[in-house]
């Protein structure tokens, strides 16, 4: 049977034709087109198409670019000024004006709104004012560094007047209908089902983004695999992401599509209990100990056999391509005898029991355990849904588990050392102050270079602890249509708006496309 039939989505666009149609399918139900509320992945994909932010991420560079904002000045370290591009209509047909600008903050910081970005935002903005026809200043509570990052991916600009609806607020009004910024606009909406985008005509020249090349997006939602599969090789899907490695691999054998592999922002660890938190003599307090753990577990053949292409093995506890990454740390290379030795010099010559929890990727943490086990540690593996553990870390009773961040897809070190070493998380299973002291001054200044030498100490000082076990940068699979080109991002963020339709002959998977179509999907 096929998809179409399968989902009872309907099979043509408005003009009757299949041509020119990108159908991308995702895991997660899309029941919400409004980015405000929801920091889930596939609404983030969405957002990139249908809404603009002041900034951008360059997807070569990873470095923030004025996207909304025509140009930006740091008058000082606590005063930012943005000017607006002239001309930026919304999907409406409206034009942008500083007074939307002003809406959307406002609207962000006022906490009784319940939007996502405030969290982050209301920490580090004071307030937005008008100082020019299209110029807006932003006043910042102290020196932040990642005032732009949060710019670029947390606050999408809404007209103003958006969550008021017959006088009163209502801040599900774009839940359903979106009148956004971005290079697409949405034709229609099935919640949980399907979201049709066509392009953007009006979208305005000089963005970074580019104008897209293919005219509409059809999303599906697919939530097995096995659906997901029969789409492709019926030719009625053309995108996937986040694909198993073994079903990436066995529908790029098939012949009917591509996979390709590129890196994320997430990297994987062992966290483990340095402070004492599961009990004050616990056998990881000692430093010995971590490092043996370090030592025993065999990360080259873990990324080699068990997560694949894509992975690549990291040293320090951060993305290496995160600002700010130190990698020049304390290394642990693979060595049972080197950890056997040192469990003896720490008193332990039989191992003790430790319990190392996970709750993904089990094949990884059954190996990691094993490693451990052959050089005496008697581990038992509890496998737990991520509630589960979190729950279990908060009350304190996690000697050591598998854990992954993702950082939010933030080419900065800040986004993963700020929250997992302040003093404040139960994230933090070492409660250093001196790391959490360094986390905290880099946060407070804009010069990088000060921030560089701060993030090197904090990361010099975690890696000689052992206070984790770095272990990989998680690979990203995609299955596309094999005419399909596809910029692969360095951070895992796809950027649809960058896709276009080959011609015959070309092949490249990875240019960025500009100005119109530049061929039809077809067949395979």
């Amino acid at each position: 049977m096929g998809l179409t039939m399968l989902l009872g989505l309907a099979g043509c666009t408005d003009d009757g034709s299949q041509d020119d149609i990108l159908d991308v399918a995702f895991q997660s139900q899309v029941s919400n087109l409004d980015r405000t509320f929801t920091t889930k992945r596939e609404y983030i994909i969405l957002s990139q198409l249908i809404d603009d932010f002041l900034f951008d991420v360059d997807p070569e560079t990873l470095k923030y670019e004025p996207l909304l904002a025509k140009s930006y000045e740091f008058i000082n370290d606590t005063t930012l000024d943005v000017t607006l591009r002239d001309g930026v209509k919304f999907h409406d047909g409206s034009t942008l004006s500083v007074k939307d600008v002003l809406y959307t903050y406002n609207f962000v910081l006022d906490p009784d709104n319940g939007a996502r970005a405030n969290r982050n935002v209301s920490d580090w903005l004071e307030s937005v004012e008008q100082i020019g026809p299209m110029t807006v200043r932003f006043h910042l509570s102290y020196p932040y560094p990642l005032a732009l990052r949060d710019m670029a991916v947390t606050v999408p600009i809404r007209k103003a007047g958006s969550y008021t609806v017959d006088g009163e607020l209502d801040k599900s009004a774009l839940v359903t209908r979106e009148n956004g910024l971005g290079p697409y606009e949405v034709v229609h909406f099935l919640p949980g089902r399907e979201v049709m985008l066509k392009r953007f005509e009006d979208y305005y020249d000089g963005s970074p983004k580019g104008k897209p090349a293919i005219r509409q997006i059809r999303i599906h939602t697919i939530s097995d695999w096995g659906s997901a599969q029969a789409g492709i090789l019926a030719g009625e899907l053309d995108w996937l992401y986040n694909v198993p490695g073994d079903i990436a691999r066995n529908l790029d054998a098939s012949g009917y599509a591509k996979r390709l592999v590129g890196p994320s922002m997430r990297i994987g660890f062992l966290q483990l209990d340095a402070a004492g938190l599961t009990g004050e003599n616990a056998p990881l307090t000692d430093l010995r100990v971590r490092r043996a753990v370090n030592h025993a577990i065999n990360r080259q053949s873990i990324v080699e056999n068990l997560v694949g292409a894509g992975a690549s093995l990291i040293a320090t506890s951060c993305n290496p391509v995160q600002f700010g990454c130190e990698t020049d740390v304390q290394r642990y290379p693979y060595d049972p005898r080197k950890a056997r030795e040192l469990l003896t010099e720490a008193g332990y010559p039989d191992g003790f029991p430790l319990t190392l929890w996970a709750y993904r990727d089990p094949y990884v943490a059954e190996a990691m355990a094993q490693d451990l086990r052959d050089v005496g540690i008697d581990v038992s593996l509890r496998y737990v849904p991520l509630p589960v553990l979190n729950k279990a870390r908060s009350a304190g009773e996690i000697p050591a588990y598998f854990g992954t961040w993702g950082a939010g897809g933030t080419a900065d070190v800040a986004a993963t050392l700020s929250v997992m070493w302040n003093m404040n998380t139960d994230r933090n299973l070492a409660q250093d102050p001196l790391i959490a002291k360094l986390v905290a001054s880099a946060e407070r200044t804009q010069v990088k270079e000060t921030r560089r030498q701060l993030y090197s100490r904090a990361l010099k000082r975690i890696a000689d602890q052992a206070y984790w076990a770095p272990l990989y940068v998680f690979p990203q699979n995609y299955v596309v249509n094999k005419r399909l080109g596809f910029p692969v991002p360095s951070d895992g963020l796809p950027r649809l708006y960058l896709t276009h339709w080959r011609s015959d002959g070309d092949s490249t998977s990875g240019d960025r496309a500009s100005g119109g179509t530049v061929g039809n999907k077809g067949g395979n």
